[in-house]
């Protein structure tokens, strides 16, 4: 992690929405901006944010969510990312995030992200899946 990391810290992302980013089961005048995609969205521009602060080999995995959805934003309407660093603890880090259209916010929260470190994080999670492979092939043979 450099130096450069600190607390105020903001990035913006604007983003035109399209059919990914919508929810399509109440019918086509209602597509809105899901929820899942905000999320989605917040924490890309967190991620892509703290790479910019963080030496080779360090990455960062998504910890915590807290949000609220304050209002809809259409298909097609262009929104606004925004997020600041708040909180520095070691390698937690956790922003303010907000999210704005043409007609005001969408939705508002904290988004907390952990920095991590790449090659373990694959030699953990090549262990794990040695580990269910293992239980898979357990699960099977019983079946049998």
């Amino acid at each position: 992690m450099k130096s450069t990391l600190r607390t105020g810290l903001q990035a913006s992302r604007r983003l035109v929405l399209d059919d990914s980013r919508v929810i399509s089961f109440m019918g086509d005048d209602c597509r809105v901006y899901a929820t899942p995609s905000i999320i989605y969205d917040v924490e890309w521009c967190c991620h892509d944010m703290l790479m910019e602060h963080l030496d080779a080999g360090e990455d960062s995995v998504g910890t915590r969510v807290d949000v609220e959805h304050v209002g809809a934003a259409l298909l097609g309407s262009e929104v606004e990312v925004t997020v600041v660093i708040e909180q520095l603890e070691g390698r937690r880090v956790r922003w303010r995030a907000t999210v704005r259209d043409s007609d005001g916010e969408v939705l508002r929260g904290m988004h907390e992200r952990f920095i991590v470190d790449t090659e373990k994080v694959r030699q953990r999670l090549g262990r794990k899946a040695v580990r269910s492979e293992e239980h898979t092939s357990e699960l099977q043979s019983r079946e049998t």
